[in-house]
């Protein structure tokens, strides 16, 4: 038996008025669905079995470089952030798992792992921080971490690394994500190999350390903090650092690391189909690592970086990536972001499953483009909410997610406990 932090009658309240409706929509869409030989309940029961983790991070108020405007009620530390989490958990069903960010989130890993436990929480990757630095820490790296000229400062990132692993060996978490923002800002200020050299030989480090049945996660990025040079800069990289380091290391794509227009799909298919594609840290960009919420800018990309790991399920069984959301919100209540942000990366998954993959194939063979293109046209078209909101029906969760969460009143019960905190300067949660 779980606590629910939202009394769970308040939930079935709104449910019940909303019931009729949905059950109708539901048995209309599964009469149109079964028309094109679909199984509306096999959808719904795959809908209901996918997970996406949630960044502890993500329950906290955002910013940018200029400013950051704290929201009402904001967690004062990792406690209060997974009696957030367990909140965005009970209302979608969907977000069984955080993802914890040390040293941020440092704190008796008993004690958190208890703590989560009672909202029937489990743990997803850990997530290390070398690109910044921690009070008390004796290297800096201003000048980059595993990848330092440095070697006490490598040490240090290595020693870092392998802290998370045995931190997360406690709470049960399976992988380590490791991202780093070392490169250089001016031409002739590294020596490229030589600082890739570095880097490959302390992830070697930390690969040696991982248990059994671990996976390690590497993830590139275009730019940012370096803007001259970035050391896992790309797609390509990120799959020889994968390769380099051995079976247990895999590749982990953030939507928002790419160049505007880049086509983040076919990068799915091509780590897929080599065996590399580790997971994913979903959000959406206008213009760069805007870190907005997933599906709000581009939802059709996102169905189609789906259209692709449905058609790698289909090709590999036991192909299995991880889901996480990784958002800043800036202007917006992050619980009321981090729900529809699951939502709509449920609903790129419902879309992909729709598409008839005989059909596609058929055009794609015969070079019939426009009816390939309409065969995942058809897919995405089709308003698959029903499912959805059936699925988080029978789990326990809000058929209207935003409508219960409001009508709970949580943000304001927390605000009047947690206390408020002064605007700052810019810099992200």
């Amino acid at each position: 038996m779980t606590d629910n932090i939202i009394d769970p009658t308040a939930i079935e309240a709104d449910n019940a008025r909303r019931e009729a409706d949905l059950r109708a929509d539901y048995d209309s869409l599964g009469e149109r669905l079964d028309r094109r030989g679909i199984s509306i309940e096999a959808v719904k029961h795959k809908v209901a079995a996918f997970n996406i983790a949630v960044p502890s991070w993500g329950v906290g108020t955002g910013g940018t470089r200029f400013a950051r405007f704290p929201g009402q009620g904001e967690p004062r530390d990792i406690f209060d952030k997974l009696e957030d989490c367990a909140v965005i958990a009970q209302l979608t069903q969907a977000t069984r798992t955080v993802s914890l960010h040390i040293p941020w989130d440092k704190a008796d890993p008993n004690r958190l792992k208890q703590a989560a436990s009672r909202f029937g929480l489990g743990f997803d990757a850990m997530n290390s921080n070398t690109f910044s630095d921690a009070r008390g820490q004796l290297q800096s790296y201003k000048f980059g971490s595993l990848s330092a000229a440095d070697p006490a400062t490598r040490q240090q990132a290595i020693e870092h690394n392998l802290e998370c692993i045995e931190i997360g060996q406690t709470l049960g978490s399976k992988a380590l994500t490791v991202w780093i923002g070392d490169g250089s800002n001016f031409p002739g200020q590294v020596n490229f190999a030589t600082q890739f050299e570095h880097y490959l030989d302390a992830m070697k480090a930390i690969y040696a350390a991982l248990p059994a049945d671990w996976r390690v996660y590497t993830e590139h990025k275009m730019y940012e903090p370096a803007f001259y040079s970035t050391v896992v800069q790309d797609w390509g990289t990120n799959y020889l650092i994968a390769t380099e380091l051995g079976d247990k290391a895999f590749c982990l794509v953030d939507l928002g690391h790419h160049a505007p227009n880049t086509n983040i799909e076919m990068i799915v298919s091509r780590l897929a189909q080599f065996g590399k594609l580790g997971g994913f840290h979903f959000n959406d960009s206008k213009y760069g690592d805007d870190d907005l919420d997933a599906g709000s800018i581009d939802p059709y990309r996102l169905f189609l970086v789906f259209n692709e790991l449905v058609d790698a399920e289909a090709r590999h069984p036991d192909f299995r990536p991880a889901h996480m959301l990784d958002q800043s919100h800036n202007v917006t209540d992050p619980i009321e972001s981090l729900m529809l942000s699951a939502a709509d990366v449920q609903r790129a998954y419902a879309q992909a499953l729709l598409v008839d993959r005989a059909a596609l194939e058929q055009a794609q063979q015969g070079n019939d483009a426009l009816g390939a293109t309409q065969a995942l046209r058809l897919a995405y078209r089709t308003d698959v909410e029903p499912i959805l909101a059936m699925a988080r029906l029978e789990a326990g969760g809000a058929i209207d997610l935003l409508g219960a969460y409001r009508a709970s009143g949580y943000r304001a019960k927390v605000a009047a406990i947690r206390p408020a905190v002064e605007g700052g300067s810019g810099g992200i949660v």
